[in-house]
C-alpha cells in the first residue's frame, strides 16, 4: 500500500474520510495532516475501536478509493 497518495493528495481526500468517519473533526483532520497513524489514533479515540479493527478499516477504505 502506497499511503504516500493520501499524504499527498490529503485536502482532497478529507471529504472522503469524513464520509466514512463522520465523527472526526475539521480540527482533526487538519492534525492528521495524510498521516495513517495520527488517523487510526483519531479513529480509535473518537469511535472506541480496537487498533487492530481500526487498522483494517483504513486497509478497506484505501482499498475503495480510485486514485487517478
Amino acid at each position: 500500500m502506497d499511503w504516500n497518495r493520501v499524504e499527498g493528495s490529503w485536502k482532497q481526500v478529507t471529504g472522503s474520510v469524513k464520509e466514512q468517519w463522520g465523527k472526526l473533526t475539521d480540527n482533526d483532520l487538519t492534525e492528521i495532516d495524510g498521516k495513517r497513524e495520527r488517523l487510526e489514533g483519531k479513529i480509535q479515540e473518537r469511535y472506541g475501536k480496537a487498533k487492530d479493527d481500526v487498522s483494517k478499516d483504513v486497509d478497506e477504505w484505501y482499498g475503495r478509493q480510485t486514485w487517478n
